[in-house]
């Protein structure tokens, strides 16, 4: 049985990156499994088809946390280089491509004089019971992959510089 709770986070940050990188970071296979998820998951494997109405897949890997294989997926909704992305998350989904977790999410970037303003509006829209735990970690959740974001961005920026 599904429960209606809804859980929003909304969360502004700045990154030391042209906003074209922090884009593709949201857009690119390579670069999203570098980032993704909170600190102590690593990503082994990703999917993805960036265009509007393209799936995206990433296998979320923390076994010391109980989550040795656990795969997200979504769609891409909207993909406007490089201001917004919207993409739909399913995660904790059973051998029946059931997810227990579904979500929406916006990312508005911006230029603020090279830097980019990254805004997150994260919308829960479907979470069944048993999984209150990943609802209640939501915002931690997405605050530690933007810091392995803007850990990311900023050394692909700084290697540029260096050159």
């Amino acid at each position: 049985m599904e429960s209606a709770t809804i859980k929003e986070v909304r969360i502004t940050r700045i990154f030391n990156a042209p906003q074209e990188l922090v884009y593709k970071a949201f857009t690119n296979r390579e670069m999203m499994m570098e980032w993704w998820g909170p600190h102590g998951f690593t990503n082994p494997d990703c999917e993805m088809d960036a265009r509007e109405g393209g799936n995206w897949k990433i296998n979320m890997h923390a076994p010391q946390m109980g989550f040795p294989n656990h795969w997200c997926k979504g769609i891409f909704l909207e993909l406007n280089p490089f201001d917004k992305v919207v993409f739909t998350t399913r995660a904790f989904i059973d051998e029946n491509d059931n997810a227990a977790l579904e979500g929406l999410n916006t990312i508005i970037l911006a230029d603020e004089n090279g830097k980019t303003k990254l805004t997150l509006h994260a919308t829960l829209t479907k979470l069944a019971p048993g999984i209150q735990a990943a609802a209640d970690g939501m915002e931690q959740g997405w605050n530690e992959s933007l810091e392995k974001l803007d850990t990311l961005v900023s050394s692909f920026d700084s290697a540029k510089e260096n050159k």
